[in-house]
């Protein structure tokens, strides 16, 4: 399969996939889950804004918890980029694709720059935030899955190619990508810092956010986090998992927050840092390709997504999509 390929020389450095903003319309509820359940540590917050981060990062947050009604869309899927120059010249290269680049004047960062991709994605890059003191090693403050850093997104997209060749022309590497027919894309992962994935888009109505992911420790942390849902009161969020990824090899937990986010805990995953990398071909046709053990996930997984504020989504799943939980269970086996 031609994959679209990456353009490497640029005068812009997009580091790493970096923070979130969702809405949601009960901010101790959400702020309760996140710090209780997920495990990262608030920054600041006040009656209609918390910023929290995980206790790995230095920056002042990953995610923005915004209070809306009604919650439940996102706003904005944020990226870093390396200095603030650079940030001058991607805002010049994105103009220069016909987009519209935009500065905007937020709390507690730098300069930043606002604009949708191609495929109508909300977008966010800074260069800048101020720097907290790293919670690593205050083991008091570790709760629920001990989120350590956010580590990426998964976007629901119409048009997975034209989309993946936006991303790969301003420097994202494709590290994984899974088809049926090596023609059609199903989904790919395109990553900045070195590891699997920044950003995977999968096709589907949309674009929506799918999930944000933060990663955990260890399996018995990810275990943890499960067993708290449950003692808080949502159990049944858990969405899928514990189980392993085929793609990325992590093992996981989805959960859903009180607004319906979905949120993955995961245990992290290989390096992919040289350019002799390959990219690693996924066959869709295989029923377990996403799942080494385990049932499938159940049809709302497949299907659900956060609405971007302001962006109808567009498209539809194709007639034959992954085997879901229910479809699994109703054959007589």
């Amino acid at each position: 399969m031609a994959l679209p390929d990456t353009t490497h020389e640029l005068p812009f450095n997009i580091t790493r996939a970096s923070h979130v903003e969702l809405l949601v319309a009960d901010m101790e509820r959400s702020v309760r889950f996140y710090v209780e359940v997920i495990g990262l540590a608030i920054t600041e917050r006040d009656d209609r804004a918390a910023y929290l981060r995980g206790v790995e990062e230095s920056c002042h947050h990953s995610l923005v918890l915004r209070v809306a009604d009604p919650g439940s869309q996102c706003v904005r899927i944020g990226f870093r980029v390396f200095t603030d120059e650079q940030l001058e010249r991607l805002a010049e290269h994105l103009a220069n694709l016909g987009l519209e680049p935009v500065s905007a004047d937020l709390p507690h960062q730098g300069r930043t720059l606002h604009v949708s991709d191609p495929g109508g994605v909300p977008l966010e890059f800074c260069a800048r935030m101020p720097v907290q003191p790293r919670l690593l090693t205050r083991f008091h403050l570790h709760r629920g899955g001990n989120a350590l850093r956010l580590d990426h997104f998964q976007l629901h997209v119409p048009d997975v190619r034209s989309l993946c060749a936006f991303y790969t022309g301003i420097g994202f590497r494709i590290s994984e990508y899974v088809t049926p027919d090596d023609e059609a894309l199903v989904a790919v992962f395109l990553q900045r810092k070195g590891n699997p994935h920044d950003l995977v888009l999968f096709a589907g109505p949309g674009p929506r956010l799918h999930h944000v992911a933060f990663t955990t420790p260890d399996t018995h942390t990810l275990v943890r986090a499960c067993d708290i849902a449950g003692e808080l009161g949502y159990g049944l969020n858990v969405e899928r998992g514990p189980g392993r990824h085929g793609p990325g090899h992590a093992l996981y937990a989805y959960m859903r927050d009180p607004d319906g986010h979905r949120v993955e805990l995961f245990t992290t995953h290989y390096q992919t840092l040289d350019i002799d990398d390959e990219p690693v071909r996924w066959d869709a046709r295989e029923p377990g390709f996403g799942m080494p053990w385990g049932l499938p996930a159940q049809r709302t997984w497949h299907e659900e997504a956060s609405p971007f504020v302001g962006v109808d989504p567009v498209g539809s799943f194709a007639a034959s999509g992954p085997v879901a939980l229910e479809d699994f269970l109703a054959v007589d086996r």
